[in-house]
């Protein structure tokens, strides 16, 4: 009888307990802030709440306070990862001199049109939230007016004079932004077949005039 109620030799305790104490402990701030992105852009701010993410995550409040002081320290988060990959590399080009106007206008666009790593679902969601906040309407303001001045710049050294440069410069970034608040998606083989005749229409005469510049169709890929 003892020998049956004996636990059997080489037999070891289950472990599932700590393997689950520690997949809570290497839970990062980095996997809340990817979370807690996902639900904004699909939800909206309003939906962004500790106890969801928690129930999501499968882990406790107290895990979410290991990483963060609180909501609005989670939020600055989510502000931090729109500005790193949506407004990072507009302010680099800010810094740039010297410009050649096509290339510069083709080294925007393809901020966007390659989404490497920029974000149009992040940028919507973002411009979404600011319409909540005063101070962030601000910093979304700020960063369409550089967007836009780089895209003044870019024309402005194609030759085209200031009204016309500031006017192309808004069709363009008009454009690119109601694609994305239209949610407009096309094959991605059909959207790019169709980029060099819009580079062509955006950019106007003065880029195809011989001598100036490479007419964009004649441009391998939008590049040079």
């Amino acid at each position: 009888m003892k020998a049956d109620s004996a636990p059997a030799r080489g037999k070891r305790p289950s472990k599932a307990a700590p393997r689950s104490k520690t997949a809570r402990q290497t839970l990062s701030r980095d996997a809340w802030i990817a979370a807690a992105r996902k639900v904004l852009e699909k939800r909206g701010i309003a939906e962004v709440k500790i106890d969801r993410l928690s129930k999501q995550l499968k882990v406790t409040r107290g895990s979410f306070y290991f990483h963060f002081a609180s909501l609005d320290d989670l939020r600055g988060g989510l502000l931090q990862e729109w500005r790193n990959i949506n407004c990072a590399p507009f302010w680099a080009m800010r810094e740039m001199h010297d410009i050649d106007g096509l290339q510069f206008f083709t080294d925007i666009v393809h901020v966007w049109v390659d989404e490497a790593p920029f974000s149009p679902l992040l940028d919507l969601a973002i411009r979404d939230w600011s319409r909540t906040s005063r101070k962030l309407a601000q910093e979304v303001k700020d960063m369409d007016d550089l967007r836009i001045a780089l895209l003044i710049r870019s024309f402005r050294a194609m030759g085209y004079p200031p009204d016309e440069s500031l006017v192309r410069a808004r069709i363009t970034y008009f454009h690119q932004i109601g694609q994305y608040a239209l949610s407009f998606k096309e094959d991605p083989a059909v959207r790019r077949s169709y980029q060099p005749l819009f580079g062509e229409v955006l950019l106007g005469p003065l880029v195809q005039e011989r001598g100036t510049a490479p007419r964009p169709s004649e441009m391998e890929s939008g590049r040079r």
